[in-house]
């Protein structure tokens, strides 16, 4: 009994082990709730991309909007000052 109590725990923690998540990019502790939904979309992906090796920006976007693209350099250099 007690050894099967044991292998349960034991695939349990195997099993949790195994779990699969996704990378989740760092929160960092500013409030931008007085911006743009495009302002905080390119915050979001700046930061995202001062994480990673590949960028994630919207080139399109970051050329014709300055909402856009000021959030994204916002985004990127605080989250890289961060790492």
């Amino acid at each position: 009994m007690a050894a099967m109590k044991a292998m349960r725990w034991c695939v349990l923690a195997l099993l949790a082990g195994c779990a699969a998540t996704e990378p989740v990019p760092p929160s960092p502790r500013v409030n931008l709730g007085g911006y743009s939904d495009t302002f905080k979309q390119g915050y979001a992906e700046g930061c995202e991309s001062a994480g990673s090796r590949g960028q994630r920006r919207n080139e399109g976007r970051y050329k014709t909007e300055a909402d856009y693209m000021m959030g994204w350099n916002d985004g990127f250099s605080a989250c890289r000052k961060q790492r």
